[in-house]
């Protein structure tokens, strides 16, 4: 089943074509008529101490409910913080308080050969937040050859015995040069993205929509677009978009330009996966984030996921790869009016005052 949504209008962005997914309506996650859901990947250790996600070219790392298309649980009455003693959930439940409002996505990292779901999934699927499952990726022709079947087909079942709707973010960033020596080629990749769907297919795994998920920059230097597996193996198309840690100062529509323009040619909804402001950018934090939002206000983007985490930074005197807004008064209020401004906020869920 084919599940459709009409694009919406925004001020200053164009007409996006009709969305399309192979996703199941009311079963897995579809995109909402109008507007994009916001969320976020926040640390699940204690904030500012938080240990590293796997790397994109890494291999390793770190519920219950009938299925629906929508979380489970209602909207309505749904504070900021009500999760907070849940495993996993304190950090998101704090990074809620600072948007003044519940996350309607958050992000899990997962190595390849990691068990899921974790506490945190687990917290996530019990509540009416989407969980993002960002799965890290192996060899490409192993896969192909059969060698992961078995854990492959475990992690279909895991996924499935959940009964909720789940973002499958499969081997992210494959278009880096970094990860070569294990993705091979754009064919290699394909085929092996290619053999993942088809054994979720066979276990009849019909609750997870397909995120596949490149760089914003290798749409430039490298073509990204060559390891696309095709309009009727992807649900969501993606990018992750930092501003790049080679940049004094670059707007996210500098970064994301040659993405959008690559996807719209597709009839996918877009969702951006990474995204985040550099504290090296200091008192133009806010600005950044206020012209992102003008940015993400584009009727083919359908979800935007903040980086919330100063993990990718080499040390503490590296603010290029810090995207914490922890402590920022000023980013952390240009990153809440993103987060409650109605376009970000289609199932309109509670907003509270202050920040």
């Amino acid at each position: 089943m084919v599940a459709s949504a009409a694009a919406g209008c925004s001020d200053g962005a164009g007409a996006a074509p009709k969305i399309t997914t192979t996703a199941r309506a009311g079963i897995a996650p579809t995109p909402p008529a109008k507007g994009a859901y916001f969320g976020a990947w926040v640390p699940p250790e204690v904030r500012g101490a938080a240990t590293k996600t796997p790397s994109s070219g890494s291999a390793s790392g770190s519920a219950s409910g009938s299925a629906s298309g929508t979380p489970s649980g209602t909207a309505t009455g749904t504070s900021p913080g009500k999760d907070a003693d849940k495993p996993g959930m304190a950090p998101v439940a704090a990074f809620e308080r600072d948007m003044g409002r519940q996350l309607d996505i958050v992000q899990s990292y997962r190595g390849w050969k990691s068990d899921f779901p974790s506490g945190l999934d687990t917290s996530v699927l019990d509540s009416n937040r989407y969980l993002l499952l960002t799965w890290a990726g192996a060899d490409t022709k192993e896969i192909v050859e059969g060698k992961y079947d078995a854990l492959i087909r475990a992690r279909a079942k895991a996924i499935k015995a959940t009964g909720k709707p789940v973002f499958l973010r499969w081997s992210r960033d494959m278009d880096r040069s970094s990860v070569k020596d294990r993705v091979h080629s754009p064919a290699d990749f394909i085929a092996a993205w290619k053999r993942l769907r088809q054994i979720f297919t066979a276990e009849k795994v019909d609750n997870v929509a397909w995120v596949w998920c490149p760089t914003a920059r290798g749409f430039g230097a490298s073509n990204a677009g060559a390891f696309y597996p095709g309009d009727d193996q992807v649900d969501w198309i993606c990018a992750d978009a930092p501003p790049g840690a080679d940049y004094e100062y670059r707007d996210m529509s500098e970064s994301l330009k040659l993405f959008m323009q690559w996807a719209r040619g597709r009839h996918k909804p877009i969702m951006i996966a990474e995204f985040g402001v550099p504290k090296s950018y200091g008192q133009r934090r806010a600005e950044w984030l206020r012209a992102a939002t003008k940015t993400l206000e584009d009727p083919q983007v359908k979800a935007v996921v903040y980086f919330d985490s100063d993990e990718q930074a080499e040390d503490a005197r590296d603010k290029r790869r810090a995207y914490s807004v922890t402590g920022d008064t000023h980013a952390v209020s240009a990153l809440r009016e993103l987060a409650t401004t109605p376009y970000f906020n289609p199932r309109n869920l509670p907003v509270t005052s202050g920040g």
